[in-house]
């Protein structure tokens, strides 16, 4: 939010910021990259994460072969067998 303010109002925390339309516009591409920057790996690391926890929270039932069971479950959720 600082940095739209800043382009677009022209202040900042320095003396040098794009005056023309042109270097505006550069300064925003290259701010909203940056941005990029950060949240793609963010997501990505965040999902892996999460899918890795996945694994080790469930249990497979090896009758039915079902990867859906709750980490403490005794019997599976979908056939009813004895994990």
């Amino acid at each position: 939010m600082f940095m739209f303010r800043a382009v677009k109002k022209r202040w900042g925390y320095g003396d040098i910021h794009p005056k023309t339309g042109l270097g505006q516009a550069l300064a925003a591409v290259i701010i909203i990259l940056g941005y990029g920057v950060i949240a793609v790996p963010t997501g990505i690391i965040t999902m892996e994460a999460s899918s890795l926890a996945q694994r080790f929270l469930t249990r497979v039932c090896e009758d039915c072969d079902s990867k859906k069971n709750d980490s403490d479950a005794v019997f599976c959720k979908y056939c009813g067998e004895i994990l």
